[in-house]
């Protein structure tokens, strides 16, 4: 039985996260700003309250999890708000940039210390995040806070393959959830999740820093 923390876990992918790992018999930690119904009835340990873009409140989950070892962490907790050059908000790019790059890779670093060597660290990006595949333009600050989230993720790579702790860059597919208004053309969180876990499965320090489609495709930087 492993010990995974997700955070943004009381919807979306979060929450299926967590469903599907509960039910292979995991311990999960689920993080979130606050805790829902659906949250509530998978019966998984919930630290609800946390902001993660603020430093004190990662300090205070720290403090929470009183030195649990942490087998996975999977950084889920984003934002996205549309914006296009005409319109652009530069508090809603910075907000963004906050919530999708800034936060991951402080608590990333606040919980380092708690992830054995083995364990695995999955941060929750977007092939959005690709300058590569990047063909429609826009999207300002949805775009500019994944490519950050994933250099920092290749820096995480390199920097803690000596603790023996692999990274893996993740994402999910177009996913049928609130954050995109539950775009029909979307895949169920429940096949997005069946992905991405079986990437998390297959990591390993030789695979770290890799950015991946949770259908197994790598993705261009």
């Amino acid at each position: 039985m492993a010990t995974v923390l997700v955070t943004g876990a009381n919807r979306g992918i979060g929450l299926e996260y967590c469903r599907q790992l509960k039910a292979r018999g995991d311990q999960v930690v689920a993080v979130c700003r606050q805790a829902t119904p659906e949250l509530a009835a998978l019966g998984v340990r919930i630290e609800a309250g946390i902001e993660l873009t603020e430093e004190a409140a990662i300090a205070d989950l720290v403090g929470r999890l009183d030195g649990l070892a942490l087998d996975a962490v999977i950084l889920n907790a984003g934002v996205l708000q549309s914006m296009g050059l005409e319109d652009l908000d530069s508090e809603g790019i910075r907000r963004q940039f906050e919530v999708n790059a800034l936060a991951p890779l402080l608590l990333a670093r606040a919980l380092v210390s708690q992830m054995p060597r083995g364990s695995k660290l999955a941060l929750m990006t977007s092939r959005m995040g690709s300058i590569d595949d990047n063909s429609s333009g826009g999207s300002y600050g949805y775009r500019m806070s994944k490519v950050a989230l994933n250099i920092a993720g290749k820096s995480l790579a390199i920097d803690l393959a000596p603790r023996g702790i692999a990274v893996a860059i993740l994402h999910p597919g177009l996913v049928r959830t609130r954050m995109i208004n539950f775009n029909p053309s979307g895949i169920e969180p429940e096949q997005a999740v069946q992905g991405l876990l079986a990437r998390l499965d297959a990591l390993t320090l030789e695979t770290s820093g890799g950015f991946w489609h949770s259908n197994g495709e790598r993705l261009p930087w």
